[in-house]
């Protein structure tokens, strides 16, 4: 692996389902581009892939849920969210979940803390959109810790799709 690469996979991270919901239907999808942008009123922005159909529904809702996920959340739960499309399986069916005021997906089980954000801006950068928004709802669920993108990569092995914003192609 080129050193540019090795030096920005030491960035910390998270782990996040990004929950949207639209005229009933729900999606989510694994993201670890988040970040808090101001404290008071609070700003998170979340990056999500332009192909992706958790961006459409967050493009069309103009909101979106953050579910933290916590270090011992099993790779196949990861999994639903990170290597299957939800135009075409519905990833929360059989799962623990309830609706956040917004109408968001917040899942009940291996989730730390949920947010929901309300969008205000959008800023294209390449593949992706930077969805910038306040927090309108926020709540503990687990005093579990948060998993990060480093336990998930190194300790779980957990891969990266193409469409993640810290996708990589190993050269040679």
């Amino acid at each position: 692996m080129e050193p540019m690469v090795e030096a920005l996979l030491k960035l910390g991270y998270g782990l996040y389902v990004i929950s949207a919901s639209r005229d009933g239907r729900l999606n989510g999808q694994i993201a670890n581009s988040l970040f808090q942008i101001t404290p008071d009123p609070p700003y998170l922005g979340a990056c999500i892939n332009r192909n992706n159909f958790t961006h459409r529904m967050i493009e069309e809702s103009g909101s979106f849920g953050v579910n933290a996920l916590s270090i011992d959340t099993d790779i196949k739960f990861i999994g639903r969210f990170g290597f299957r499309s939800g135009r075409d399986f519905d990833k929360f069916e059989g799962l623990d979940y309830s609706l956040g005021p917004r109408g968001n997906p917040k899942l009940n089980q291996n989730t730390v803390a949920f947010l929901e954000v309300e969008v205000t801006e959008r800023v294209e950068v390449g593949t992706h959109t930077i969805f910038i928004g306040f927090v309108t709802h926020g709540e503990v669920i687990s005093d579990e810790e948060p998993m990060s993108y480093f336990h998930y990569r190194v300790i779980k092995r957990g891969g990266t799709p193409k469409s993640a914003s810290t996708y990589y192609e190993k050269k040679g």
